[in-house]
């Protein structure tokens, strides 16, 4: 009899945790939204998931897949993380030593599971089932890159390294990637509601090439791209209503986002996204490249109905999953902050106050409050380790330059030549994080290294590690 109550109050604890579901979509933008502002774009069950949640207006990614996904699962500026080989990678391959958010909560006793796109490396002890995740259906990486399916490209969905369970080759294939996720991560949530859960379910859509079933297909005013908007919103519709079906919605934390902002139609024609009213798009250092919706629903327990403009991070989400599972964070430096008092407590204030933002491995950018200074620069990736099919949509900046995105999120008046102070602040913050993570010229003094080789490997060339010619500074 002892030996039962022992096992139900052991129960009672455990489901006192509560379960974490992450919706990451691709390439989705800011403005592609109804509750940001997209009017050719129907949301209405992330639209409702923000009216009963959190909504946050100043939440970031990183511009491009990989290292967004390696913040994400790291809780550290991918320029911290350790990858595989030394190598500092245009896409993130984190070292197999490096902690996971999956391996964290599963030692604190959640079942795990990834659902959808995976891309943070293959290697030995680097796919998701040696990080973490002990439930796996997933894509090692994209689902393409181009616009439109290439002849006799394949994308393989596995449940561990080697062993495909299905292929995607045609485009009918590709319409129906929202749906097969939806319905593997369904019957993750049914198989293990008896315990505290972890689900990533990292959607394709909308990353090119698009795909979109017969259900939704043409039924969206922004064309194809709207019209796999509009199926995955439907699909975090589905997620919401299994949870309520289970009794799970009051006991589960759900928080969606994008993993970066979205190629534009000048970039990639009618098969792209909005950022909205920001500048920029992926994988370039303005707002629209980083900013994307974040919110975040647990029904009594975050704040409901309210939206908030404090800056936040997918690099917080770890600290602050630990900290409101009471799970054990990795032993190593984060960059992430805890949120979960700014996330349950009506009002309150992030503690995040500073950001800085890397194109490949060079720093762009800080944000700092409402200020952000984007630092002048040459074109493309010179003088980076990067290669550069990534840096290449980095335009050259003569001088630098300083914006009020409160009241300027377009980022179209430089308030730097006004504004001594804040640029002579922002500065130094710039130079503290340079000798902390790194810059393109080589790797911080906080940057991660598990392997006795060289750092940093050249991944397009010999090394470059002359500093920049000097460019015109704002006063």
């Amino acid at each position: 009899m002892r030996r039962i109550l022992v096992a139900l109050a052991l129960a009672v604890v455990a489901h006192a945790k509560p379960n974490v579901i992450v919706i990451l979509a691709d390439d989705l933008g800011y403005g592609d939204v109804g509750c940001y502002g997209a009017k050719d774009i129907r949301t209405p069950h992330l639209d409702r998931m923000a009216a009963e949640g959190l909504k946050l207006t100043s939440f970031y990614a990183q511009p491009i897949c990989g290292p967004s996904r390696a913040a994400l699962m790291t809780g550290c500026y991918p320029m911290r993380v350790g990858e595989v080989a030394n190598g500092k990678n245009g896409h993130t391959l984190p070292h197999p030593r490096e902690v996971t958010m999956a391996e964290m909560l599963r030692d604190a006793g959640y079942r795990t599971g990834i659902v959808g796109k995976w891309h943070l490396g293959m290697s030995a002890g680097c796919d998701p089932t040696a990080q973490g995740f002990q439930h796996a259906y997933f894509t090692p990486a994209f689902n393409g890159a181009s616009r439109d399916i290439k002849p006799g490209a394949v994308v393989p969905f596995m449940r561990a390294p080697g062993k495909i369970v299905r292929t995607i080759k045609t485009q009918a294939d590709m319409d129906t990637l929202t749906a097969d996720c939806t319905r593997e991560a369904l019957e993750f949530i049914r198989g293990s509601k008896a315990t505290p859960f972890f689900l990533y379910l990292a959607y394709h859509m909308p990353h090119v090439p698009l795909g979109v079933s017969e259900k939704f297909r043409g039924k969206s005013a922004r064309g194809l791209y709207g019209d796999a908007v509009e199926e995955f919103d439907s699909a975090v519709g589905q997620v919401l209503a299994e949870l309520k079906s289970l009794a799970l919605d009051d006991s589960t934390l759900v928080f969606f986002t994008s993993d970066n902002g979205p190629w534009t139609d000048k970039q990639i024609g009618d098969h792209g996204g909005s950022p909205g009213p920001l500048r920029g798009a992926k994988m370039t250092t303005w707002e629209g490249g980083w900013r994307v919706p974040g919110i975040v629903r647990w029904p009594g327990k975050v704040r409901a109905g309210e939206t908030s403009d404090g800056i936040a991070s997918t690099l917080d989400l770890l600290p602050t999953f630990a900290a409101l599972s009471g799970s054990k964070p990795p032993e190593t430096k984060l960059d992430g902050l805890d949120l979960s008092t700014f996330l349950t407590k009506s009002g309150a204030a992030s503690p995040r106050e500073t950001f800085f933002y890397h194109n490949g491995s060079r720093l762009t950018a800080v944000r700092h409050k409402d200020w952000k200074l984007v630092f002048a620069r040459p074109a493309g990736g010179e003088m980076s380790y990067m290669p550069a099919w990534l840096t290449g949509h980095i335009e050259s900046l003569t001088e630098t330059t300083l914006y009020d995105l409160k009241a300027d999120p377009s980022e179209s008046k430089n308030l730097a030549a006004e504004r001594p102070a804040v640029v002579k602040l922002i500065t130094k913050l710039a130079d503290e994080a340079r000798v902390e993570l790194g810059d393109f010229t080589g790797p911080g003094s906080g940057a991660r290294f598990f392997e006795e080789v060289p750092r940093w490997p050249q991944t397009d060339g010999e090394p470059k590690t002359e500093r920049p010619k000097k460019l015109k500074q704002a006063r």
